[in-house]
């Protein structure tokens, strides 16, 4: 479970992401990256956010994304940079994905987005 201190919650925060981070798509999500500015208050713990719209299918098919990819960001926490700001954005295939399909898409963007050797699960 993603610990509620890691959790982006707000419309701001959200937005604050999607404008001024980095983005990568894969086939099954798209991951929106903004990394700490080196300010007092990004030295923070790194947050995570998701969308799962009512494209990638019904109520019970995004409640199962959003539980699969929030235990996949929390296992992966530890190998962001500390203040790093994360939106993912599940998209249609994510409902039929395996969880190693999501992993896998998942570390392939961070990878490219975060500049560090530590990302790989």
């Amino acid at each position: 479970m993603l610990p509620a201190a890691h959790r982006l919650t707000d419309a701001t925060s959200f937005r604050r992401v999607l404008r001024r981070g980095r983005r990568r798509a894969a086939r099954t999500i798209v991951v929106s990256v903004l990394l700490p500015d080196g300010s007092p208050a990004a030295a923070r713990t790194s947050s995570v956010g998701l969308v799962v719209s009512k494209a990638v299918g019904g109520a019970v098919v995004r409640t199962r994304v959003k539980r699969r990819l929030r235990h996949l960001c929390a296992a992966r926490l530890d190998l962001l940079p500390a203040g790093t700001e994360v939106v993912l954005r599940a998209l249609p295939p994510a409902a039929t994905a395996s969880s190693a399909d999501l992993g896998a898409d998942l570390d392939r963007c961070l990878r490219s987005l975060v500049p560090t050797e530590r990302v790989s699960a």
